[in-house]
Order: C-alpha cells, then sequence, then structure tokens
C-alpha cells in the first residue's frame, strides 16, 4: 500500500563557518581544500547558527514533535559546523545524518598558489562566474550538475518517505554545505536563469537561508524572510515577488502573474496575436515564401 507522502516543513542551507582559508588564503598553498576546518571565530558561528536554527523551528512549528535530518558536505570545515550547531538539539530530534559528497565546495583545483589564483579569479569575473572552470578543478556549471543530481535523490527519500519515521512530526532538513553550492541549489530549485545566478551575492559564514512551506504547499525564502533580507542576497524584484506568490501558491501551480521566466527571454512580447503583430504580413514575407517553397520541392 503506498504510503501518504509528507513533505518537509523546511529546508535549511547553511554555509559554513569561518575557515582558516577564509582568514588567509595562504592556507590553499599547504593544505587540501577538503581539510581546512574552522578557527575559533567559525566555531562560535556554528554554535549560534545551531541556536538560530532551533529558535526559528520551535517559534513557528504546528507540532512540538518536530525532527531534524542532516545532510552535510564531507569536507572538514562543514562537518565542525555540523558539529558545533548539533550542541543546539537533543538525539530525540534528531533521525539521522548523511555525508553527502555532491553538496561540497566547488573544486579549485588542487594547491592553490596566491599569484595564480589572483590572476585566474580575475579572468573569472571577466569570463562570467557561472561558466568559468578552474584549470584542474570546476565551474559553477559543474556544480549546477551535481547538485542537480542530489536534488533527484533528496526527492525520492522525500516520496517513499525515508526521511522521517513518524508522519506526525514536523520533519526540517538541513543542508551544511558551502557558499557557491547553496547558490546553487536555490537556483537549481527555483529555476533561476544563470543572469539571475550572477546577481547573487555569496552567504556570510553560517548564513541561514530557510525554504519553507507556504499556506498553499510550496516552498518559498520569503515565508521566513524578509524582502529587506531577500535583496541583500542579491535577488531581483521580480526574483522576490515570485517568492512572495510562492508564499501564498497552491502547489503545482504555475506563476503567470510574475514574469520572472518570459522577461529572462523575450522583449516587448504583445499581450495578443492582434497587438503589433500582423500575421498576414508573416504570412507573406520573402523569408516565408521561400521556405514554402522549399517545402514543395522536396
Amino acid at each position: 500500500m503506498h504510503q501518504h507522502k509528507v513533505l518537509p516543513k523546511r529546508i535549511i542551507l547553511v554555509r559554513h563557518g569561518e575557515s582558516h582559508g577564509n582568514l588567509d588564503t595562504a592556507a590553499y598553498t599547504t593544505t587540501p581544500d577538503h581539510k581546512i576546518d574552522l578557527t575559533p571565530t567559525g566555531i562560535a558561528q556554528a554554535q549560534n547558527a545551531g541556536a538560530c536554527i532551533r529558535a526559528a523551528i520551535a517559534s513557528d512549528s504546528s507540532s512540538p514533535n518536530w525532527r531534524l535530518y542532516f545532510y552535510v558536505s564531507p569536507y572538514a570545515r562543514a562537518r565542525s559546523t555540523l558539529r558545533e550547531l548539533g550542541r543546539s538539539f537533543s538525539r530525540t530530534r534528531v533521525i539521522g545524518v548523511r555525508e553527502e559528497c555532491r553538496i561540497r565546495e566547488q573544486d579549485f583545483g588542487n594547491f592553490q598558489e596566491r599569484e595564480r589564483m589572483d590572476s585566474i579569479m580575475e579572468t573569472r569575473l571577466r569570463y562570467g562566474r557561472f561558466y568559468y572552470r578552474f584549470p584542474e578543478g570546476e565551474s559553477a556549471a559543474d556544480v549546477f550538475d551535481r547538485v542537480s543530481s542530489f536534488l533527484e535523490s533528496l526527492w525520492r527519500d522525500i516520496d517513499m518517505n525515508r526521511l522521517n519515521q513518524d508522519l506526525s512530526h514536523d520533519l526540517n532538513l538541513i543542508i551544511v554545505t558551502h557558499g557557491l553550492a547553496s547558490r546553487v541549489f536555490l537556483m537549481r530549485w527555483f529555476k533561476w536563469t544563470v543572469e539571475q545566478f550572477e546577481l547573487l551575492n555569496n552567504p556570510a559564514n553560517c548564513e541561514i537561508r530557510i525554504m519553507q512551506l507556504g499556506a498553499g504547499g510550496e516552498y518559498s525564502l520569503a515565508v521566513h524572510h524578509t524582502e529587506e533580507e531577500l535583496l541583500q542576497w542579491g535577488l531581483s524584484l521580480e526574483m522576490i515577488a515570485d517568492q512572495k506568490w510562492r508564499a501564498q501558491a497552491n502547489k503545482g501551480a504555475w506563476n503567470d502573474q510574475v514574469p520572472v521566466c518570459l522577461n529572462a527571454f523575450f522583449d516587448n512580447l504583445p499581450d495578443s496575436d492582434d497587438d503589433n503583430v500582423n500575421l498576414n504580413e508573416i504570412k507573406n514575407s520573402p523569408m516565408n515564401k521561400k521556405k514554402m517553397k522549399r517545402k514543395e520541392i522536396r
């Protein structure tokens, strides 16, 4: 018998705390990126993030029996962040945790020489952050592909109720990851364009971004976060309007009131066939007549 699917109440993205690499990029010249750990400041940030997450869940939960399921990047700074923020929760609250390689940091190559990386970062800005591939490393587009794969697995787990032992509990998924991976996650989830991705700012260390189910069953950043926060993150006014719509929209509905997609691809589309479009002129145009003639010959 098919079990009724219950969606997580929240999906919470957390960037790791301050690392030694954030403090001094020289760390990348001698230490593998995946082994760079948190600074004392980063540890304190992670502990504070745990308290903030607990407060956000406890103050807005329809069930006192809320639970947590964690996904964490395998990098040392992400695992340390998880350990420290986990101090805010008891074992009864935590259903499980899974290390997930597909949400790791963007690969920048191997050991990173500072002078070379300065030149590479300058080239990246000129080329575009999404498509630029680091020598011996990845582009943001590569990260997009693996995050997309992770999302497919995540939805299978949700569909099969693998993450929730008691469907009466409010389930909260917490994803401890990295700055670019979290931006790509949101891009993939909300179907933002590459141009919209380029507008986004990197989250601060241990910054929390909460996607919460709205009244109609759609996830939205605007349920928990203010418009001012979304502006600070780099969302355009149209993207923010879409988030506000999602906060009230019925699940599966399509937002045709906020032209996030159409305006990204078309300029000045007429409202109807009668506006600025003469179909007879198009039909009788020389180019169209040539196409019709070719079809007749074939």
